[in-house]
């Protein structure tokens, strides 16, 4: 029972969970993060988007399995392997699926329709859309997108629409890199055509999605960067609590501090791509020690500026 409870648990993908921590960034830069109940909220939300992320995964490794019997890595994920019955994979992605629209559905009716077009988008990437080229890089990146706009439904607060832009660029770039990846790791493997794995790689020349990534990773430092250059401080942040002129400060522009981090992160991340590792940038942002210390160094400087300074 034990092995079988494993199984389940490593085919809903812990570790993708971290995507859904898009769902924070309304919550983090409208400057609510330490409200109680907005920070409930977007927990919850949070452990529904899980559910529902979780249920297509294993929906989705249930029709790739005749694929991911010859991928070098993914033969070895339980229902290709055989560890978990094909059966009980389908009972466990219909009850996660459930449960995370139940609980989506107590959280307001905005965020409930976020869910239902979330899983009604991972479904059909699952069934139809990861077949198409350019068709799937959109998919990803559309799913990246919902997340935010989820976060944002749950709490009733919005982003400026510099931020909603990096998002978008840094969701494309993601997208991409995954597909640059999995071609570059692909081709180190002898007797393995990227196509048989899957069948959009056959569409997509290395020049061409060196391309994309370029012009994503671009966008993406271009549109932060305005981000932080026009974003107005939100409220007083903490260490200016005693401050009575606070005010008649001078424009404060700190968020510009944050670049160099992002600048790092991403040019970290084209090398890791160009290496054959940012197959799932889940896993890359887990097990590369510079780009995770990147991206701690990021939030905690975000969180003292937006909380801190207020700047």
């Amino acid at each position: 029972m034990g092995t079988l409870l494993y199984a389940i648990f490593k085919s809903a993908r812990p570790r993708q969970w971290l995507k859904n921590l898009a769902l924070f960034t309304t919550v983090v830069f409208s400057g609510k993060l330490f409200l109680p109940e907005l920070f409930t909220r977007s927990l919850w939300g949070f452990v529904a988007f899980c559910l529902l992320s979780s249920s297509n995964y294993i929906f989705n490794d249930i029709l790739d399995t005749p694929r991911d019997k010859k991928h070098p890595f993914k033969k070895f994920r339980p229902i290709a392997s055989g560890k978990l019955p094909k059966h009980i994979a389908i009972v466990a992605s219909i009850v996660l699926g459930i449960i995370g629209l139940v609980i989506s559905q107590r959280l307001g009716q905005t965020f409930f329709l976020f869910s239902i077009a979330f899983l009604l988008l991972q479904y059909s990437y699952t069934l139809v859309l990861k077949h198409t080229s350019i068709i799937d890089i959109l998919a990803i990146t559309g799913a990246y997108v919902l997340r935010v706009y989820a976060g944002e439904g749950i709490i009733g607060y919005h982003i400026s629409i510099w931020l909603a832009l990096a998002v978008l660029s840094l969701a494309l770039f993601l997208a991409v890199g995954k597909r640059r990846a999995e071609l570059t790791l692909l081709q180190g493997y002898h007797g393995i055509v990227p196509r048989d794995t899957r069948e959009t790689l056959s569409h997509y020349s290395e020049k061409l999605l060196d391309t994309y990534t370029a012009m994503f990773a671009n966008s993406t430092f271009i549109t932060y960067a305005f981000y932080t250059f026009l974003e107005r401080p939100l409220n007083r942040g903490f260490f200016f609590q005693g401050y009575t002129d606070y005010m008649n400060l001078p424009e404060r522009k700190w968020m510009m501090a944050t670049i160099p981090f992002v600048l790092y992160g991403i040019m970290r991340y084209m090398q890791l791509i160009y290496e054959g590792k940012g197959e799932s940038p889940e896993k890359v942002l887990t097990s590369d020690l510079p780009l995770l210390t990147t991206v701690l160094l990021w939030t905690g400087s975000v969180l003292v500026i937006i909380y801190g300074i207020g700047g």
